[in-house]
């Protein structure tokens, strides 16, 4: 009778340590909440980015490509962190805006403080059954860029 028992409590521990790739995200805002207050120290090590599980799968495959044909011990073509749109910092006072739904594709303004005011546009595509985030953009500045356009993407 205890063997079940171990094995039923075994199931459940192995559940619980199952990373946030099995999370779906019903809503737009309910995706880019959690990436804001998503802690990347989680993250898989082996994942093109800390932010993986946050990222469509055309994002990913970009990202890993820029990965493989980048020579050990360089940079990539991203040298910041696109989700805070900088090197260093944090994104605090977040403020999430009105998504504008087109079918399975969605555009969302996301606005918060990282040593100044920063805007950025996420366009997020619906794949496995919730939302991905497919392009970032900072259109604001004298260097507007866009997450894709930076790792080589002419979709």
């Amino acid at each position: 009778m205890r063997l079940p028992t171990v094995i039923l409590a075994l199931a459940i521990s192995a559940f619980a340590a199952l990373p946030a790739l099995a999370e779906t995200y019903k809503t737009p805002k309910a995706l880019l909440k959690a990436l804001y207050s998503y802690d990347t120290d989680r993250s898989d090590a082996e994942a093109p980015s800390p932010y993986s599980i946050f990222f469509s799968d055309h994002l990913n495959k970009l990202l890993q490509a820029d990965l493989d044909n980048t020579p050990e011990g360089d940079v990539g073509a991203v040298d910041f962190d696109p989700v805070i749109a900088g090197q260093d910092g944090e994104a605090s006072n977040v403020r999430i805006g009105q998504p504008i739904l087109l079918d399975d594709k969605a555009e969302v303004e996301v606005q918060f403080d990282n040593g100044k005011e920063v805007t950025l546009f996420y366009s997020l595509v619906r794949e496995h059954g919730g939302w991905k985030v497919d392009d970032i953009a900072d259109q604001q500045g004298e260097n507007p860029w866009s997450l894709s356009a930076l790792l080589g993407d002419s979709q």
